[in-house]
């Protein structure tokens, strides 16, 4: 449902939130994130354009986050990168439809629509704190190997 493009924007925001206020380089989040570099540009340069990330160029230069997590919605960033998109109208163009859903799209708009309030609720600092054995973006040794 949500693209690559979006998953890769919120392992970028996570590991800058992680590592907040240090700035760093699209290679560092690259490599940590293990979304391929040329991707990652292109995925840094619509979080700037919506506001999630600032970039400095020059030495301690990097990208940063424009706010601090917890003022930062899964749906900002959703929003900076690949919009969820809402069913108006009819998708298959039915002019008997115009505006109005058939029951199918209206419950495809309404599971949309949940899903979207749910992102506007969630910030990063609430993901980043929530307790749980996997942390994101780190790998652990295995149990067997501590």
């Amino acid at each position: 449902m949500l693209s690559q493009t979006v998953e890769y924007a919120l392992r970028a925001v996570a590991h800058l939130a992680s590592e907040a206020p240090q700035p760093l380089t699209t290679e560092q989040i690259a490599g940590t994130t293990r979304v391929p570099k040329a991707y990652l540009s292109k995925v840094l340069q619509a979080l700037v354009r919506g506001g999630i990330v600032h970039s400095q160029r020059g030495v301690g230069g990097g990208m940063t986050l424009t706010r601090s997590p917890r003022n930062i919605t899964i749906l900002d960033v959703v929003n900076a990168v690949d919009p969820i998109n809402r069913i108006t109208s009819c998708p298959l163009g039915l002019a008997a439809h115009g505006v109005r859903l058939c029951p199918l799209h209206r419950r495809l708009d309404n599971a949309l629509a949940q899903v979207e309030n749910a992102f506007r609720k969630t910030t990063l600092a609430e993901v980043l704190a929530e307790p749980s054995a996997s942390v994101p973006l780190c790998e652990f040794p295995s149990v067997s190997s501590v």
